[in-house]
C-alpha cells in the first residue's frame, strides 16, 4: 500500500488523512479532535524539545506517529513530541496509535522491563515487555484485521529496545488480541492518549537490552503476578498506567489461556478506560 493510496484503502478516512496535523492551527471539525485549539507560538514545540536532556530520546521524539479517531481510523500524523504534549491531549483530544507487547517464555513467564531514566514519559516505571508506536511509514500503516503494520512496528521496537534478533521475531509469532483506549498524564508537560494494540507472543529469545531505553528486565510467573504490581508500588517503583490498566482488568484472563490465545483474539474489540 503506497502512502498516496492510504486515503482510499482505509474506510472512512478523510481525503486529508495522511497529511501532518499542524497543532498550532484549528483542526477540522470532521476529525475526532475538537476544532477549538489553544493557540501557541510556533516555537513552543522546539523549546520543549530543547528541554529533553538525552540527545537520542530528543531525536526519537521527532518520529511521526499516526493520529486516529475513537474508532481507530487514521486521520493524520504528528511528531511523537506533539502527540505526548499535555496541552494537545487535554485541550485538543489528540489521540495516537500505539502497541503493547507481552512476551512470554516457554515456561509461561512474562518478560517485564523497567524503563530507563532517559525516557521522556514515565521514566523509571515498570511496564510490559515493550510499548511504542507504529510510525507514518508505508509498512507500519497497513490497516487490516491482522494488524500487520502494528506487528512490523512491534518487531522493530522489540529488536531496538531489548536486542532480540529479528530472526527470533517472525511476524506470525505476534498475536493481536484487542485494543485499549486510555488516557494518562506523566507529570509536567507530558502525557499519553493512545489507542493501544495488545500483542502476545510466546517464545524463548536472546536479550541484549538497550540501556538508553531499558534499565532492567525480569520474568514473572502467573502465580507471582497478582501481587507484583502492588509490591512495585509499595517499594516506590511506579507502574505505567497502560500496564496497570491491562494488568488489573485483562492480563490474567488472557494469560491463563496462553496455550490457546488465538481463540480469544478479537480484532474488533476496543476496551475503553477514558
Amino acid at each position: 500500500m503506497a502512502l498516496a493510496s492510504c486515503r482510499r484503502s482505509v474506510t472512512g478516512v478523510l481525503t486529508s488523512a495522511c497529511r501532518s496535523v499542524d497543532v498550532t492551527r484549528s483542526l477540522s471539525r470532521n476529525l475526532f479532535f475538537p476544532s477549538r485549539i489553544v493557540e501557541r507560538p510556533l516555537t513552543t514545540t522546539s523549546r520543549m524539545a530543547d528541554t529533553i536532556a538525552d540527545p537520542t530520546q530528543r531525536k526519537l521524539m521527532q518520529e511521526q506517529c499516526l493520529l486516529v479517531d475513537e474508532n481507530d481510523e487514521i486521520v493524520g500524523h504528528a511528531s511523537k513530541l506533539d502527540c505526548h504534549r499535555r496541552v494537545n491531549i487535554e485541550a485538543n483530544g489528540m489521540l495516537h496509535r500505539a502497541f503493547s507487547v507481552f512476551l512470554f517464555n516457554s515456561k509461561g513467564e512474562l518478560l517485564l522491563q523497567e524503563r530507563a531514566d532517559s525516557k521522556v514519559t514515565f521514566p523509571g516505571y515498570v511496564t510490559n515487555t515493550c510499548c511504542s508506536h507504529p510510525l507514518y511509514v508505508e509498512d507500519e500503516m497497513i490497516n487490516e484485521p491482522l494488524a500487520l503494520g502494528v506487528k512490523r512496528a512491534a518487531q522493530r521496537r522489540v529488536n531496538y529496545e531489548l536486542g532480540v534478533p529479528l530472526d527470533q521475531l517472525p511476524l506470525e509469532s505476534f498475536n493481536f488480541l484487542a485494543r485499549v483506549h486510555y488516557r494518562a498524564m506523566s507529570g509536567g508537560d507530558w502525557g499519553e492518549h493512545e489507542m493501544d494494540y495488545v500483542l502476545f507472543m510466546q517464545k524463548d529469545v536472546d536479550l541484549a537490552p538497550n540501556d538508553n531505553e531499558v534499565r532492567k528486565v525480569e520474568y514473572v510467573s502467573l502465580d507471582d503476578f497478582p501481587n507484583y504490581l502492588e509490591k512495585c508500588k509499595a517499594s516506590g517503583v511506579p507502574v505505567t498506567p497502560w500496564f496497570d490498566l491491562i494488568g488489573k482488568n485483562l492480563l490474567t484472563t488472557w494469560w491463563k489461556r496462553l496455550d490457546s490465545i488465538g481463540s480469544i483474539a478479537n480484532s474488533e474489540e476496543i476496551h475503553r478506560y477514558v
